[in-house]
């Protein structure tokens, strides 16, 4: 089985300005991912605004990726619902479209037991073949660790990676590998904010956004290759549109698409109501992280014959 590793982003969903999906606005995103050499790519997942799409929309999602990344790269297809039955079924149907992943967020509404959350994530796990990422964002307290995911995985040999999205957990990703050795690969979610703190503790990758996925690659592989200096003098110049953009998630979700749309990587930044509306100081202040995000990308290495900056690495390893 392929592994994921590196860059997973997270494909936004674009809308036309009536609201409907933008399928042919899709297949692009997810082709410029592709084109990218990422590890996979992720959707139908909070930066994809799944909680605005019915559930039709969310299955037409993942089958539009599939399809237009023509097996280049995994499709991680995000199942989120706050029953476990239900939940489970938008997993079957995630991996009936060609999902070669299946993800799950742990649903935190409410302060469920960590027994409950376990029997979620079994009840997802068991209804699919393929291997099952479980991702927990708790704004309200700690994330899951190292004893829920040896459980799980001991209840669902197929539960393969969990995204976490806290500071300061370097010692559970230690933790989860010391308990789960690489049965459970732990990726970095949060739009990569920590991942330079996190890449020694041993995370297997991050789950961005799109939007600078280059440029968080290149990152990753300059850590990956030992040259911390140049990651961090990197990873500094976007760090800012980053925090900037994580003030929320629908500020992270129009953020996204207007540095897709000036990247001419998306026609429109429409997205679905109710949204984020910037004030004018923040809107200036967008405006202003936008054209210095452009002229870190500007300044990327050219691309490789292979289609990507030289010394990247490969997406999956086998």
């Amino acid at each position: 089985m392929r592994q994921i590793r590196g860059m997973v982003p997270v494909i936004p969903i674009p809308f036309r300005e009536d609201e409907s999906v933008d399928r042919d606005g899709l297949a692009a995103l997810c082709a410029f991912a592709a084109d990218r050499d990422v590890g996979a790519a992720c959707l139908p997942a909070f930066a994809s605004e799944f909680y605005k799409l019915s559930a039709d929309e969310r299955g037409e999602a993942v089958q539009v990726a599939v399809k237009a990344v023509g097996g280049r790269i995994p499709i991680v297809g995000q199942a989120n619902h706050g029953s476990a039955r239900l939940a489970a079924e938008l997993a079957r149907a995630n991996q009936k479209a060609g999902a070669s992943v299946v993800s799950v967020a742990l649903p935190r509404t409410f302060a469920y037991t960590e027994a409950d959350l376990l029997d979620f994530a079994r009840t997802v796990g068991q209804a699919i073949d393929v291997p099952l990422l479980v991702q927990d964002w708790n704004p309200a307290g700690p994330s899951v660790g190292a004893d829920f995911c040896a459980r799980l995985h001991e209840a669902c040999p197929n539960f393969r990676y969990v995204k976490l999205e806290e500071a300061g957990m370097g010692p559970k990703v230690r933790q989860i590998r010391s308990a789960c050795g690489d049965r459970v690969g732990v990726l970095e979610g949060w739009g990569g904010e920590h991942m330079l703190e996190l890449f020694p503790a041993g995370i297997v990758g991050i789950m961005p956004g799109l939007a600078l996925i280059d440029v968080l690659g290149r990152v990753w592989d300059l850590a990956h290759a030992g040259e911390m200096t140049a990651a961090y003098t990197l990873f500094a110049q976007v760090h800012t549109w980053i925090a900037f953009s994580l003030r929320s998630v629908e500020s992270l979700n129009y953020l996204e698409k207007t540095l897709l749309v000036r990247r001419g990587v998306l026609r429109a930044s429409h997205v679905r109501r109710p949204t984020v509306t910037l004030d004018p100081d923040s809107q200036a202040y967008a405006d202003l992280l936008v054209e210095r995000m452009l002229a870190v990308v500007a300044a990327l290495p050219a691309p490789s014959a292979a289609g990507r900056p030289a010394g990247r690495r490969q997406g999956c390893q086998g």
